[in-house]
């Protein structure tokens, strides 16, 4: 999975029949202190991802999984709307030098 924040969308008047009525969202890639990457994805919308929603995107074949994209031609999509994130970081070694 890909964490990543949408900061837009692609519109597309013509597209495959099985894709008419999706909502395709530009997802720029987050790391975990939610710094902007590089990299992003068009993802299909799955769950109502608003513009600038941190979300989670599945790829590969398990973008096919959810209801909305079910045996269509997608290979990324917003499975999920981040709320919150625990991260636990690991405490360092007694007496570890830096």
């Amino acid at each position: 999975m890909i964490l990543g924040k949408v900061i837009g969308s692609v519109w597309s008047t013509k597209k495959d029949e099985s894709l008419v009525g999706s909502k395709f969202l530009i997802v720029r890639q987050l790391d975990l202190e939610f710094k902007e990457l590089g990299s992003f994805t068009i993802a299909v919308d799955s769950v109502g991802a608003g513009d600038g929603e941190i979300v989670l995107i599945a790829t590969g074949s398990s973008a096919r999984q959810t209801t909305i994209t079910k045996n269509k031609p997608v290979d990324a999509v917003v499975m999920a709307i981040v709320d919150k994130l625990d991260i636990h970081k690991r405490p360092e070694a007694a007496g570890a030098k830096n």
